[in-house]
């Protein structure tokens, strides 16, 4: 992994050459855009959209500067999403889910138990089915999804062993503010509370919430194992950040300028899923080290419960696009 550090030292460096008028061509002319997400600074995410930035900056010949804003400092999950369309900020990360309140389709990656594995989350991203879903997106909202990201299996946190949905029952779990987040502890009997990301780890101390589900790199990075005894491997969403530029930066990009943001942030993106996938590999022996008990869970009787929802109310795909989704990779 690229470390922080040295991008930083790099870009410090990149800055007093330019100031003593050794920088690059075409540097003094550079566009300033913003990067915003919720996700902090230890985080993979942050990283490689840091290395993403350097790269745009490097193959467009200085042409565009673009400054990564981490941990919700311009705002939370929706604020950044409204601030795409009104061009207060020009790219984010964004859950599938978020992106869904413009676009229903595209939420479907979001939901739980959707895909069967990470093979079927990779097969998807890889599909036809999501170039359109995403083509989908663009023309309702003029905003342009770039890339797809592995954020990993999200599993329950509590301060009680969770083995069975019956364990669930009237449980008050703090989920993300969008409907498909919802749908696994609502299907479990468990009370759903939305509470922005930044807010959690305050709301398990202080007994507001007592749970909350994400995968275990975040787990560890925003430290809700500290105020959480256990982590139960739910692995009840597969789930996804989309990198999406707003539409007016990309309205002004030419066609050569889209070709590099597109394939630098899918290259961000395929570095993120490998860094987030061997994470997962180590993290359940890192938590067991830090005194966190980790529950092993047949996950069955939860998909059950589930299931059946897939295409109930909250459903905002139609029955032929979850169909295509369920047979790839069969």
């Amino acid at each position: 992994m690229v470390k922080q550090s040295n991008r930083q030292w790099n870009r410090w460096l990149s800055t007093a050459l330019l100031a003593a008028g050794m920088g690059t061509a075409g540097v003094a002319g550079a566009e300033s855009l913003n990067f915003a997400h919720v996700y902090e600074t230890s985080e993979p995410y942050h990283e490689w959209a840091l290395w993403a930035a350097d790269e745009i900056e490097q193959r467009t010949d200085g042409r565009y500067s673009i400054e990564v804003h981490p941990a919700s400092s311009l705002g939370k999950e929706e604020d950044i999403n409204e601030g795409l369309t009104l061009g207060t900020v020009d790219i984010i990360y964004t859950g599938t889910q978020f992106a869904g309140r413009a676009y229903g389709p595209i939420g479907i990656a979001g939901a739980p138990y959707m895909f069967r594995d990470f093979d079927h989350w990779q097969a998807y991203a890889d599909s036809d089915l999501f170039q359109e879903i995403a083509q989908g997106y663009q023309d309702a909202t003029g905003n342009v999804p770039v890339a797809l990201n592995y954020y990993g299996e999200r599993h329950v946190t509590s301060n009680q062993p969770i083995e069975t949905p019956e364990d669930m029952r009237n449980l008050k779990i703090r989920t993300p503010n969008a409907p498909m987040y919802m749908m696994f502890p609502e299907a479990v009997g468990a009370n759903p509370s939305p509470i922005a990301f930044d807010e959690v780890y305050l709301a398990l101390q202080q007994g507001v919430v007592d749970a909350q589900e994400n995968p275990l790199p975040t787990i560890r990075a925003k430290a809700f194992y500290e105020v959480q005894d256990h982590i139960n491997l739910t692995g009840h969403i597969t789930d996804s950040l989309l990198t999406i530029i707003g539409g007016p930066l990309w309205d002004r990009l030419s066609e050569e300028d889209r070709k590099i943001f597109r394939e630098v942030y899918q290259e961000a993106a395929e570095k993120i899923t490998a860094d987030i996938q061997q994470q997962e590999q180590e993290l359940v022996a890192w938590f067991e080290e830090q005194g966190v008990t980790v529950n092993e869970v047949d996950r069955e009787p939860f998909r059950e419960a589930v299931v059946p929802e897939h295409n109930g109310d909250d459903a905002t795909w139609d029955q032929e696009t979850y169909d295509r989704l369920q047979e790839i990779g069969q």
